[in-house]
């Protein structure tokens, strides 16, 4: 099924709803409006972080601990 067939399937469902079913529909269309959102700004700060050279110092410095250090394993 295409986009706007859906999207006019779903509007036809939801006008024919009583008035407090529209606000739960509203509110749980609202929240995954908000996840959507979340998912591609989190998805934007990895690939920002992954381009980044701000941290490019660590790779060449030396491991000065390693587990052999360590008086208690998790």
């Amino acid at each position: 099924m295409n986009r706007q067939i859906l999207i006019k399937k779903t509007l036809t469902n939801i006008s024919l709803l009583p008035d407090w079913r529209l606000k739960e529909v509203a509110d749980y269309v609202d929240f995954l409006s908000k996840l959507s959102d979340d998912k591609k700004l989190a998805e934007g700060i990895r690939n920002i972080v992954s381009q980044t050279k701000s941290f490019h110092f660590l790779e060449e410095e030396e491991e000065l601990y390693n587990d052999s250090d360590l008086i208690q394993k998790y």
